[in-house]
């Protein structure tokens, strides 16, 4: 009976030290597996977001669909220019009082155009897979909204592109999931999405930290 006693100890301290290892690992595995897909996704948006930029400078709208965004990249092109000053004869004060005088002008010329994708991308051509979420094996999509925001009285464009932490951590623990959806710290990814830009708000940035790099540019 002793022996018995002994063997249901011992296996009871060997339950408890797996159950104890398990809750320090699980958590820190998820998190390297969690950290290691952020970036990846949010190095995708911020291509995203560059292309939007570069939407709005030429056409002065953002892009509502992938695909007006990627035809945009593969067609349009930035206008080089340069501004020089220069002075001119006032045509209408001489006509008036008869005597030359001269007056400021900047004119500016076109000296070419440079092609956007050269400009953004150099010679990748990922920007053609730029809706996938990256690690769901082109299974799942960004979503991407655009429109316009009324700030006193002028009407502004405005997008936002984002994805679910639910489709890019689907695969992991789902209380460490939910636990994740709920976070609020300066060193995490507030929230339940990741993503640039707002529909209610004037603003580009995203909503990661600093360590996953810049959330402005």
């Amino acid at each position: 009976m002793k022996l018995v006693i002994q063997l249901l100890l011992w296996i009871v301290i060997g339950v408890l030290g797996y159950l104890t290892f398990n809750a320090v690992y699980e958590p820190i595995e998820f998190n390297k597996v969690k950290e290691a897909r952020y970036q990846k996704v949010i190095d995708k948006l911020k291509d995203i977001r560059k292309a939007q930029l570069a939407h709005k400078q030429v056409t002065g709208v953002f892009a509502g669909d992938f695909d007006n965004l990627i035809k945009f990249i593969d067609t349009a092109e930035y206008t080089v220019t340069q501004r020089r000053d220069t002075t001119i004869l006032d045509e209408e004060y001489k006509k008036t009082y008869g005597v030359d005088q001269y007056k400021s002008k900047t004119i500016v010329d076109t000296l070419g155009y440079v092609p956007v994708k050269d400009s953004i991308f150099k010679n990748s051509s990922r920007y053609k897979e730029m809706m996938y979420v990256p690690t769901t094996d082109k299974k799942a999509k960004f979503e991407i909204e655009s429109g316009k925001i009324n700030k006193n009285d002028t009407e502004i464009s405005v997008f936002e592109v984002k994805v679910s932490k639910d489709v890019i951590l689907s695969d992991l623990d789902k209380d460490l999931l939910m636990q994740e959806k709920q976070v609020i710290s300066v060193d995490g990814v507030n929230g339940e999405y990741i993503q640039i830009g707002s529909m209610t708000e004037i603003n580009t940035n995203g909503n990661w930290p600093q360590v996953y790099g810049a959330n402005d540019q």
